[in-house]
Formats: structure tokens, sequence, C-alpha cells
């Protein structure tokens, strides 16, 4: 271990040692960016950056599991990513299919798929399918897994599911019109019945959502932090906790 590593360490430590317990979030929402430009600065190819991004997912999910955090949302595929050209798309679809079964191969996790799954190839569909499945029953950490996943998207088939519901129960349009309410629409999101995210985090330095939990995220509280994904610490997570603790949330205003 190197001199920077060992006080990299220690400071990690030290900024746990004082974190509130009783202030983590149940819910974190986790926008994966930067691969790309961190293999480009570490000279490596974009199916490289992905790889190490990938590889920094379950590194991430054990800090969590140290924590009292309940819930976790990866987003690791947009809507707008499935345009990307076919020899980018091919080998990251790969990757996030190998993710997938890796997260179930560790038997903590219970993975959820979030996204429009009928826009993805049939072989992805089937890997997200089976990871519910195969992880129905487990305890740890639900690991919701956004692949496919648009914002706008999530609301459209959320009121398409809303209105498909009350089609079949021969609901009047009049009927549907008066019932909907946000409560309904959330009924019919991705995340039915989950907690929405109380900290969402991009790296990579943007500060924006594009488009990321749009509905859930009304209330949540954003933390943008420099570094590509790949080079995620765990000390960056513990200032994110720390910075999440030390706000004072304010509901509505």
């Amino acid at each position: 271990m190197n001199l920077r590593d060992l006080v990299y360490g220690l400071y990690a430590r030290r900024v746990e040692g004082r974190l509130d317990h009783d202030q983590v979030p149940k819910h974190i929402g986790v926008i994966l960016d930067g691969n790309r430009r961190w293999a480009k600065a570490s000279g490596g190819t974009t199916a490289q950056g992905h790889q190490a991004g990938a590889h920094k997912i379950e590194e991430f999910l054990g800090w969590c599991a140290e924590t009292d955090v309940e819930v976790v949302t990866l987003w690791m595929l947009s809507t707008d990513n499935l345009d990307r050209p076919e020899e980018e798309l091919t080998p990251l679809l790969g990757i996030i299919e190998a993710t997938v079964r890796s997260l179930v191969a560790d038997g903590r996790w219970r993975v959820h798929h979030v996204g429009a799954l009928d826009l993805l190839p049939a072989r992805t569909q089937a890997v997200l399918k089976e990871a519910e499945q195969a992880t129905h029953d487990n305890t740890g950490i639900l690991v919701n897994v956004a692949v496919g996943y648009g914002g706008r998207q999530e609301i459209a088939d959320a009121v398409r599911s809303l209105l498909l519901d009350h089609a079949d129960k021969g609901t009047s349009l009049e009927e549907i019109a008066e019932s909907v309410d946000i409560d309904l629409i959330s009924k019919h999101l991705y995340t039915s019945g989950q907690p929405d995210p109380d900290l969402v985090i991009r790296t990579s330095g943007e500060q924006r959502l594009s488009g990321f939990m749009l509905w859930q995220s009304a209330h949540s509280e954003y933390y943008f932090c420099e570094v590509f994904w790949p080079a995620f610490r765990k000390v960056d997570f513990l200032r994110a906790l720390r910075d999440y603790a030390a706000r004072h949330r304010r509901y509505g205003g």
C-alpha cells in the first residue's frame, strides 16, 4: 500500500467513525457517470471503461451494506443510450448482463429491473427476468438495476398501465379522470411500493439529473461528485452520506 492509499484509508475511517447511522438515507439512487471519460483519461477502450464501472458496483453495494441503506437504484443504461452505435452498445449490454448475473451469484441482494423491458434485446430481457426470480426471497438490499430507463418513459408507461388497468375493469373515461391522483400514478411506476430516493448521487462532475427518477426524486437531496464512476472511492461515498446527514430536509420548498 502506498502513502496516498494509507492516508485515504485513515481519512475514510475518520469520516466513517463520525457518521450518524440514524441519518443514513434509506434509498440511494446513483447515476453511474464517467466510464468513457475515465477510460479515455486512462488510455483504455470504452469497453474497458464500462467494465471498470461494472466492477465498482459490487464494491459500492458492499459499502451500502455496512450502513442502514435499504434500497439502491443504479442507472446502468438509459433509453437514450440505446441509440449508441452497435459496436459500443453490444459490448455494454454484455457487461450489464454479466454484472446482473454476478449480483445474483453474490446471494445477498434482491435484484429488480426498472426500465422499459420491451426496448431491450431478448437476451438482456431474459437475464433481468431470471435475476428477479432468483433473488426474490433474498433479504439483503433491494438493488434496482435501471437498464433501458428514462424518467419520461417511466411516467408515460405508468399512465399507460393505469389506463389499461382501469379499462380491463370497465371503468369509464370520466371515472378514470376523477380517480387519477399522485398515489395512483405512483402505484404504476417501475418502483411501485418502494420508498422514493432520499439521496441521488451523480459522479463525473455533471450537475443534472438527465431524466433520472423524475417522479420519485421530487424531494430527494442531490450530491454531485467530481470523480468518474470507476474511480469512486469509499471516502467519496462517506462524504456523500456526511453531506446528506448535515442537510435539513425541507419538503415542498
